[in-house]
């Protein structure tokens, strides 16, 4: 047991949309990702998850409104709901999510930025 900062992991890679594994809680896993202009619009069918913005600012896109979620803020995206990540004026983006271990990282959207692992730090 040792205590974990998520921004010091933060420094140890450098690409975006590719989270790595810094913890699992029972059948959880924490990540940390940085993330930079849009993502992949996608549902998790299953799993509900959580983001936590370390730094910068995240805009959460959903069919019908977009999120703003700033510095220090969390969001919770309910199972089933189709989203899109994203940042604006190429701000790269830190966050911190929580999701169940068997969630895939862009649901059933297979897309060039879809990650099958995410390793551990």
């Amino acid at each position: 047991m040792k205590a974990i900062d998520p921004k010091e992991k933060l420094t140890r890679f450098s690409n975006h949309w590719h989270p790595r594994q810094i913890g699992v809680v029972n059948d959880m896993q924490v990540l940390v990702a940085k993330v930079k202009d849009e993502f992949v619009w996608h549902q998790h069918d299953e799993e509900d998850e959580l983001f936590q913005v370390l730094k910068g600012t995240l805009y959460l896109q959903f069919e019908d409104h977009t999120e703003t979620v700033k510095e220090g803020e969390i969001i919770i995206v309910p199972k089933g709901l189709k989203h899109c990540p994203m940042t604006k004026d190429g701000e790269e983006v830190h966050i911190m999510l929580f999701e169940k271990l068997s969630t895939k990282h862009t649901g059933d959207v297979k897309d060039s930025l879809t990650q099958s692992d995410y390793p551990k730090i």
